[in-house]
């Protein structure tokens, strides 16, 4: 309430306690005239744009100019194009313990900035990328259950879902022995292989199947 009735010009002259805070305090002052100052030199930059007057040549009696680009910085999350078509959105390399993670520690591997998406990545990429996170997920799964030691039917039960529930092609578990079902468990731990055509792919219902099996949100969404 104290600063609500303060000008804001006059926040920067309040002094603390503690030195190291009115150090602070100092420092976001001069950040903030910076920052003032450099919009001040662009705004007064496209107005003399907008305002200034030319000398015109005899005979000429408009001249209209039309700025089609204006010089920036290239940094991270920007997107440039050549003159050949060529486009991309600008990248950078993070350490695996600065990337997000979900609730159990797994970091991402990647993110997509928005304007890399359009005209590079349909619909059906997409999906794609969600029935390789419900591979990923049954693998984590089986990986579980083998850790706590669960029963070679328990196991089974779980592999007979996930191979003969969802797609035309179903496969004879019932013809393995224990041993040979909980070896084939422990060959899946980092994850389900998974092979769909390409233009007649595993279709929505089939991919929120196997997102429910590995225990996962059917939209495939991760927080």
């Amino acid at each position: 309430e104290y600063l609500d009735a303060l000008p804001r010009d006059d926040w920067f002259k309040l002094r603390l306690t503690e030195e190291e805070l009115n150090k602070q305090l100092e420092r976001a002052e001069e950040q903030l005239k910076e920052r003032r100052l450099e919009l001040d030199e662009r705004f007064e930059d496209k107005k003399r744009k907008l305002t200034q007057g030319d000398d015109l040549a005899p005979g000429v009696l408009k001249i209209v100019k039309v700025y089609l680009a204006i010089k920036r910085r290239i940094q991270p999350g920007d997107k440039m194009a050549g003159r050949h078509g060529n486009k991309g959105v600008i990248s950078v390399i993070m350490p695996v313990e600065d990337m997000p993670y979900d609730e159990s520690g797994n970091p991402v591997d990647i993110v997509l900035n928005p304007l890399g998406v359009p005209s590079r990545m349909n619909v059906g990429q997409v999906l794609e990328t969600h029935l390789g996170a419900a591979a990923k997920g049954l693998g984590d799964r089986i990986n579980r259950m083998l850790e706590e030691k669960r029963q070679a039917a328990e196991v089974r039960k779980l592999l007979n879902d996930i191979y003969n529930k969802v797609g035309s092609r179903k496969e004879d578990l019932d013809s393995f022995s224990d041993e040979e079902i909980m070896e084939l468990a422990h060959n899946l731990r980092s994850g389900v292989p998974m092979a769909t055509p390409v233009f007649d792919g595993a279709i929505e219902p089939e991919i929120k199947e196997m997102l429910k099996l590995a225990g996962m949100d059917e939209s495939g969404q991760v927080t």
